[in-house]
């Protein structure tokens, strides 16, 4: 009694392992679709991801929904908004554009930074007044719309206008702009095609 046929046993499956590819299932095509399905479905949920990041963190496209911008910007127009700068490099600068979201507005507006934190503003027939002076306006304006009497920005805060003074909601009706709010720059129209340009 000194070998395995003694006790009649099968040496094959008494060594762990042996004979296993008769026990393991064969791989079917449902188990290839599945993997096929979780390869898209995973890089499907990085893109979403990867995309909401660049959204909130990067840049994010606007359309331009009325006339408070012109002639800089028109109806219909998509403006590609940077978020980088603000966050990263400084803060607003006079002459911006910017897009702000303004509580109590439905939707954000697209307006230009005129005055900064610590100045005094006014504004007299569209004109614009800092500290007393009439600004300097490089950028095209059409002038009028409500006046504004002389008021002290606070910290952290910008006084924005539309270039269409004589349409624009702006900070004459809901004051100076808390750069929180503020989402970030206009950096350039990308449509339509024939109307391509950095943002003034």
């Amino acid at each position: 009694m000194t070998g395995s046929e003694d006790f009649g046993l099968d040496t094959a499956s008494a060594v762990p392992g042996a004979g296993a590819e008769e026990c393991t299932p064969a791989s079917g095509g449902g188990g290839i679709l599945l993997r096929a399905l979780w390869d898209v479905g995973s890089a499907a949920l990085v893109a979403v991801v990867i995309a909401m990041m660049i959204h909130v963190f990067v840049a994010q496209a606007i359309v331009v929904a009325g006339p408070s911008m012109r002639p800089t910007l028109d109806y219909g127009q998509q403006v590609m908004v940077e978020k980088i700068t603000y966050r990263c490099a400084h803060g607003p600068r006079r002459g911006d554009v910017v897009v702000v979201d303004v509580p109590n507005e439905e939707t954000p507006l697209i307006k230009r930074v005129i005055a900064l934190a610590g100045e005094t503003v006014e504004v007299r027939g569209g004109r614009v007044l800092v500290n007393g002076r009439l600004l300097d306006e490089p950028w095209d304006t059409r002038q009028g719309g409500a006046d504004y009497p002389a008021t002290r920005i606070p910290p952290l805060h910008v006084f924005v206008l539309g270039d269409n003074r004589a349409s624009s909601r702006d900070s004459r009706v809901f004051g100076p702009v808390s750069v929180d709010h503020i989402v970030g720059r206009a950096w350039f129209v990308y449509w339509p095609p024939d109307q391509v340009k950095m943002v003034p």
